[in-house]
């Protein structure tokens, strides 16, 4: 298959995700393989303690379309989707949460509103009329805040920058990643204050959300890890001002 013919590259990051990224590469795979026939999907190993890496290997010899990308150190989900843009080579770019809380079909009825719109970018939106959720209410409480923080200080005409799916043209992804300054959770709404500022069409899109694990597993929105997403939004703000 000729990487200059990929059609759509589905960036996929994981940490510590052993139980579940195997199976959940494959599954990708497979029903991403029902609506497009040029594509790829590239893992990426985000310092992983566990036997991720592995099993994202066993992955990629089963199925040719799944490569991956692995680093020792834990760098951030941010730095992760980064490494993935570097190296995909589809007209379009997709990002999906590899824990598939987020069905890959989604990405059938992305790819036809970017086309019937002419948008540059569509994202997930928890917040769309359309969208059926099924999570925990601290979650819903949480998204809802910083929804408000980045209305204040972005004032952007959007309601939900960190549902994790969102597609890209190619040619408009690239070079925003290059230019990112955040590597953290907060990476999302740097790429998308960056696009608006230049002037992209963005395009929110319902979802189906359900939430896969176990309800008394340790969640991955810490204190720590919530102070340094808002921190890391302060420090986006005053980026976007002097740019």
């Amino acid at each position: 298959m000729s990487d200059k013919k990929i059609y759509l590259s589905v960036i996929m990051p994981a940490y510590n995700e052993e139980n579940h990224i195997k199976d959940n590469l494959l599954k990708t795979s497979e029903i991403i393989s029902k609506f497009v026939k040029k594509y790829e999907i590239i893992a990426i190993n985000d310092g992983s303690a566990d036997n991720t890496k592995l099993k994202m290997e066993e992955a990629s010899v089963e199925d040719s379309r799944i490569k991956y990308i692995s680093y020792e150190d834990n760098k951030g989900k941010g730095y992760a989707i980064t490494s993935g843009v570097n190296q995909a080579n589809g007209e379009y770019i997709a990002f999906l949460d590899s824990d598939l809380e987020l069905n890959p079909s989604m990405l059938r009825y992305f790819l036809k509103a970017l086309q019937a719109t002419d948008a540059d970018i569509a994202i997930g939106s928890k917040m769309h009329k359309k969208s059926k959720l099924d999570y925990p209410l601290s979650r819903k409480i949480l998204s809802f805040g910083y929804f408000i923080i980045l209305k204040l200080l972005f004032n952007l005409n959007i309601k939900d920058t960190q549902t994790g799916i969102k597609l890209f043209k190619g040619s408009v992804i690239k070079p925003i990643c290059h230019s990112l300054t955040t590597t953290g959770f907060a990476f999302d709404i740097e790429i998308l204050a960056t696009a608006a500022k230049k002037g992209y069409k963005i395009i929110e899109m319902p979802i189906e959300l359900k939430f896969l694990r176990d309800r008394s597993e340790k969640s991955r929105f810490s204190p720590k890890i919530i102070f340094k997403i808002f921190k890391d939004t302060l420090k986006i703000k005053k980026t976007l001002r002097n740019k």
